[in-house]
Order: structure tokens, then C-alpha cells, then sequence
């Protein structure tokens, strides 16, 4: 996982480790990551994990996902692009953007 919050651009190569200390990646944080806590709190059912993960993106993009809900440096505007990064068996990757007017 700190691999790719480094090659996604999240942070710069080595520094994943510090910024996983100073909470970059929780809510709150510059960059939150898996607001629902991601694969582990699913136990990774394989295809609904990807799917988990849109449905996710698209409540955090329209304002609907509770106590977990991503705000903006300001506080209350909400996230306007998501990214779901998703690595499989043997060389699969998929990521969408997904993005709100």
C-alpha cells in the first residue's frame, strides 16, 4: 500500500511512511484514503470490492457518506473527483476517476 500511495503521486518516493504518521491519508488528512476503512473491514470479496469502492466515491462525491464524509481544507465543501485504484491477480490494474459538476 505505501508503494502506490507513492506511485499514484499522493506523496513523494520514500516519504509514505512519514506521511501515513503525520495522518495524510486519514480523514482529515491531505490525501483521506478508504474512508470506510477499504478492502480489510470487507475482507476482500474479490469483484464487490471494486464495486465497493465506486459506491463509496460516489457517496463521498454528492455528500452522502456520514461520519466518514471527506470535507475540503475549508471545512465544509465536499470532494469533487475521486480516485478507485484497484490491483488484482497476475498484472491487472484499473483506476477511475470519477468526478462531480
Amino acid at each position: 500500500e505505501l508503494e502506490y500511495y507513492e506511485l499514484l503521486g499522493l506523496c513523494k518516493t520514500g516519504d509514505a511512511e512519514q506521511c501515513i504518521e503525520r495522518g495524510d491519508f486519514e480523514l482529515g488528512g491531505r490525501w483521506p484514503v478508504s474512508g470506510d476503512r477499504g478492502v480489510i473491514a470487507r475482507r476482500h470479496p474479490g469483484g464487490p470490492t471494486g464495486l465497493a469502492q465506486i459506491w463509496e466515491t460516489t457517496l463521498q462525491l454528492r455528500g452522502e457518506a456520514g461520519a466518514r464524509q471527506v470535507r475540503g481544507q475549508r471545512g465544509g465543501e465536499i470532494a469533487r473527483t475521486g480516485l478507485c485504484h484497484m490491483m488484482g491477480g497476475g498484472s491487472v490494474c484499473v483506476i477511475h476517476i470519477l468526478q462531480r459538476d
